[in-house]
C-alpha cells in the first residue's frame, strides 16, 4: 500500500518539518501499520503522531533523534487510544438468549393509524389545521401561527383542545 503522507505541506511553517516527512513518512507508515490492525487507523495514528511532531518541533534540540520522537508518539498516542476504549464484548461460554423485543403486529399499527386519522378528521377545521401542521407536517407553533395568520397562543390552545378531544375519542380508546 502506498500513501502519501503529508506530502503536500509546501506551505508549512517548517519546510524542515515537510522535508522529514517526505523522506521518512513510508518508514514511519509501516511503524504506524505494526501498532494497529487496520491500514486506515495507521494512517490516522501517524498523522496524529506527525501533528503532535508538529506542534513541538521548536522544541526538538536534536532533529536527528526525530524517528525517535515520532516513534515514542506512535506508542504513546496508540496506548491512549487503547486505554480509551470501551469494551463492548466479553467472552463467555454460551451465548446469552437473546431477549424478545416485543414486535407490534403491521395490521394492528395501521388499523391504529386509520382510527387516529379519522378522530383528527372528526375535529373541527381550524383544530384540525393545527393539529395536521404541528405534529404531522412536524412544523413548530410559531410556523403554524404565521401560515394561519393567527397567535402562537392561538395555535397553543387550539391544539391543546384538539388532543384533549382526541385522548376522549372513544374509537381511538377502543383501537389503542
Amino acid at each position: 500500500m502506498n500513501t502519501s503522507v503529508c506530502t503536500s505541506a509546501s506551505t508549512a511553517v517548517y519546510p524542515s518539518f515537510s522535508s522529514y516527512v517526505r523522506a521518512r513518512g513510508p518508514v514511519l507508515q509501516r511503524t504506524a501499520r505494526s501498532l494497529t490492525s487496520n491500514p486506515c487507523d495507521a494512517e490516522d495514528l501517524l498523522q496524529t503522531a506527525l501533528t503532535k511532531t508538529y506542534l513541538a518541533w521548536e522544541r526538538i534540540e536534536d532533529h536527528r533523534a526525530l524517528d525517535g520522537y515520532v516513534r515514542r508518539a506512535l506508542v504513546n498516542t496508540r496506548t491512549s487510544q487503547w486505554r480509551k476504549r470501551r469494551v463492548d464484548e466479553y467472552p463467555c461460554e454460551e451465548l446469552p438468549e437473546r431477549e424478545a423485543t416485543p414486535q407490534t403486529d403491521p395490521a394492528e399499527q395501521q388499523v391504529l393509524r386509520d382510527a387516529m386519522w379519522r378522530a383528527v378528521r372528526r375535529l373541527p377545521e381550524r383544530q384540525r389545521a393545527m393539529v395536521v401542521l404541528r405534529y404531522y407536517e412536524d412544523m413548530t407553533e410559531v410556523q403554524t401561527a404565521e401560515l394561519l395568520g393567527v397567535s402562537v397562543g392561538t395555535v397553543k390552545s387550539a391544539v391543546s383542545r384538539a388532543l384533549g378531544k382526541l385522548r376522549e375519542d372513544p374509537e381511538l380508546a377502543h383501537a389503542a
